[in-house]
């Protein structure tokens, strides 16, 4: 099986808890075609704890893909990290090559300036089933709404409309106080998952051997064949 992965222009450095892109980070690019194979299993010199593992999936967090699918790769993002939007190809490409295999699960990190109204809005929009339409402008359009400038939230809530949302009702949920609840609950698991950049990815609760596109796709392929092989 073959796996078309296209990252363009931004380089896939992660970005930091304190909202900077190192550029030791950035791993050298995939090529524009990989042929996906079975990859050695993560780095389980640390692996995550029980109770590290129960935080990975709340009942609250987003989800693409089949519910019992046996592959659950968790992201944790910002959508306003240059990073997250690089990778949104990425997990595009995934999810349509393992439509029955592979189930996406979003959760939140703040680490910019703009990121934390977006993350209401993003909660608000999911009440409406539109947080994967939602997330996807944002990202397409973050120098809109993230530029280095500085944040312009105007600009995020006339994208959520633009995608369907209805805003009214958006900006009165994103002040409620069960979103205040969710990203407490957000921040709380990314400080026990010692997640310090985004995205950080789990792969059925095991991390990235090393930061990168390749990696990711490698390991999602190892597990989808392994889940084969169970079978």
């Amino acid at each position: 099986m073959r796996i078309l992965i296209c990252i363009f222009a931004v380089a896939l450095a992660a970005c930091s808890r304190s909202g900077e892109t190192p550029a030791a980070a950035a791993p050298a690019q995939p090529p524009a075609e990989a042929v996906v194979a079975p990859a050695a299993p993560a780095d389980e010199s640390v692996p995550l704890t029980p109770e590290q593992i129960a935080r990975l999936v709340r009942p609250h967090s987003p989800a693409f893909g089949p519910a019992k699918a046996p592959v659950t790769v968790v992201e944790i993002l910002d959508p306003a990290c240059a990073a997250c939007r690089a990778f949104a190809p990425v997990i595009e490409q995934l999810l349509f090559t393992y439509p029955q295999d592979v189930r996406v699960v979003v959760r939140y990190a703040d680490f910019h300036p703009a990121s934390l109204q977006a993350l209401r809005l993003l909660v608000a929009a999911q009440a409406q089933g539109k947080v994967h339409e939602l997330l996807s402008a944002l990202f397409e359009r973050q120098e809109e709404w993230a530029p280095q400038s500085g944040p312009d939230p105007a600009r995020a809530w006339k994208i959520a409309g633009e995608v369907g949302i209805d805003v009214p009702r958006a900006q009165k949920d994103a002040l409620a106080p069960g979103v205040d609840n969710i990203l407490q609950a957000e921040a709380d698991d990314l400080v026990a998952l010692k997640v310090e950049r985004t995205p950080t990815f789990f792969v059925n609760g095991k991390p990235l051997p090393d930061f990168g596109a390749q990696q990711l796709v490698d390991l999602v392929a190892s597990e989808v064949q392994a889940s084969k092989s169970k079978k």
